[in-house]
Formats: structure tokens, sequence, C-alpha cells
């Protein structure tokens, strides 16, 4: 099992991307580097990778309407090249606030598209000609382009593309298709009911070439007897994505809670958030939630909860770590895995 941590970016992201490469001698994997509708992430690991050596750079996500397939693999190809080899791009639909809302886009296809960025950043970085026609026509009917490969040589012909997913058709395109997989509160002993279905019908369908189905998951890391009160970090996030991420009948995270059973704290989460009351809708965040997608408590909780994780097929564990010595928090649970 690899370690590796999601970049801050609600601060000063060269602050946070300098904490995070001083985690690299203590034993951190890699690096994700969020975009949502802020700084770009591939100035971010573009940064990263000068200023780490061994560390793997990731993009959690690139959402796959703002950029063509095209600009994806040369992204892909380009962070790979300033690496030297150490790119991960992470890929995903995002959401129609994001897309509809920021990138003016409409948010139509998204299976679909994600599929065939998939399938064209594999094939451009090939470096095959490009001769397609579907969501995306390249080239275009009718104009002057002519069917192109990619001009330069990439580091990599396969860079690791993972996913992030939550409904079940989506999960299951991700277990077929992609290299890994970026889910979002997953709690490991529920994952199964949730993901079990979809997760094995992808991969009864998946190219054995492909090898397994890596997986990324975690929370905030708090290891002594009084750690357990770092739990309550995850509770503004779960109220936001529960309750603020969409509307009413069309909140990806919401249905998530609802499938883990927290139904009624969903209603009432989605219902004060969208009503301003932040605060109230924090507090209904079920403690049990916060705890289960968390690794806070004494050394033998979390080395249980660390094992929780591998049991339930994690392959790379995200943490967030809480105190004043990341360094040793990850140097630590590396010793661990």
């Amino acid at each position: 099992m690899e370690l590796s941590t999601f970049l801050d970016y609600t601060g000063d992201p060269r602050a946070a991307a300098d904490q995070a490469a001083a985690l690299e001698p203590a034993g951190l994997d890699a690096v994700w580097v969020a975009e949502a509708y802020g700084f770009d992430s591939p100035t971010l690991m573009g940064y990263l990778a000068a200023r780490t050596e061994r560390m793997k750079i990731g993009s959690a996500i690139l959402n796959v309407y703002s950029r063509t397939p095209a600009l994806i693999a040369q992204t892909a190809a380009g962070l790979d090249m300033v690496s030297g080899g150490r790119a991960i791009i992470g890929l995903g639909a995002s959401g129609p606030q994001v897309v509809e809302g920021w990138h003016g886009k409409a948010y139509d296809k998204p299976l679909g598209r994600t599929r065939e960025t998939i399938e064209l950043t594999r094939r451009i970085l090939r470096r095959e000609v490009i001769d397609h026609h579907g969501i995306t026509d390249m080239p275009r009917p009718g104009g002057l382009g002519k069917p192109l490969k990619i001009l330069t040589k990439p580091v990599r012909a396969e860079v690791p593309l993972y996913v992030a997913s939550l409904g079940p058709a989506n999960v299951r395109m991700t277990a077929e298709i992609a290299d890994g997989w970026l889910p979002i509160f997953f709690i490991p002993e529920r994952a199964h009911e949730v993901w079990g279905t979809p997760l094995a019908e992808g991969a009864a369908r998946r190219d054995p070439a492909l090898g397994p189905l890596g997986i990324v998951a975690g929370g905030p890391l708090a290891i002594g007897d009084d750690a357990a009160a770092a739990r309550d970090l995850v509770r503004p996030k779960i109220a936001l994505y529960v309750g603020g991420m969409g509307a009413p009948g069309k909140n990806f995270y919401n249905d998530l809670a609802v499938a883990y059973g927290y139904e009624k704290e969903a209603r009432l989460i989605q219902e004060l958030y969208l009503s301003g009351r932040k605060k109230e809708a924090e507090a209904a965040v079920p403690d049990e939630f916060c705890e289960l997608i968390s690794l806070c408590g004494p050394e033998g909780y979390v080395r249980d909860r660390i094992e929780a994780y591998r049991e339930a097929g994690v392959t790379m564990l995200d943490i967030t770590p809480v105190g004043p010595d990341p360094a040793r928090l990850v140097e630590t649970v590396k010793n661990w895995l």
C-alpha cells in the first residue's frame, strides 16, 4: 500500500506545495492536486515536479468538459516529462454547478465523455494518428484539419489514468477501463455494500493487461490518546458536499450518504445547508460518519483502521496529517504499511 496526501488548495497553494514536498523524505509516495474553480492543477503539478524527486504527482481531478481529450493527453505527456515519469492523471465529470456555472459547458454525456477521454488519451500517448469521430471529432468534419499524432515523444506511452466516480454506472465503467479509482467519503466497512456490485461487473469486463484497479482512499490522520477530536475536521466537508453540492434530488454525495444508511441525516443536512444554516448542517453530520472516514485515535485504533482500508482493496492510503509534526506522522504510518 502506498501513501499519499491531497494538496490543500484553500490557502496559499505554493506554501501548501512546499509543505507536501517536505513530506517526501518521510516516505510520502504521492500528492494529489485538486482544481475545482480555483487555481488550475497542471501549473501546481509542474511546480511540485520541480520541488520533488520521487513522489508521484496526480490531478484530482481534471474534468472532462473544460479541456479537450487532446489537451488532457498533452497535459499528461507534459507533466510526465517534467517529472521524469511520475505523473498520474485523475479525471472526472465534476458536476453541473462547476461545468455549467463556471466553464459554461452543457453537462451532458458524463460517462461517454469520460470513456472517450480515456480512450483518446491512451491512443495519443501511444503516438497514434488520431482519426476519431464520437462526442469529440478529431479532425472536425468539413474543416481544414487532418488526422494528427502528438508532435513530441512522451516519456511513457502509458500514464496512469484514475477516475473520480460515485454512481453505479460510473463506478462500473471505472472498474472496467481505468487504472485507478478516486472515491470520496470511502467507508471501508460499507464500501462493498454500496459499490461491490458495479466494481465486480466492471472488473468482469476489464482487460487483464490493465492489471488490478488501484483505489485511493483515507482521511485525516492523528495518532494519540486525544486524537479522536481531530475527526471533527471532516465535518465541514461532509456538510458542504452532502448539503450543498447540488439541488435536492441531484446531489451525488447526498445519495452516497443515503446509501451508507444516513438517509434522515442526509435530508436534514441538505435542508440546513441550502437554507444558509451551515453550522447547524455541520452539527447534524453523524459522529459515526466522521469517525469512519478518518484515521484518528490511539495507535492501535489507527493501525486497525489502516487494515480495514487494506482489506477493502485500497492500494493508496490518502492522509491529511493533523498536528505540529506531519513528517513524523507520515514516517510512522509508512512504516506500518
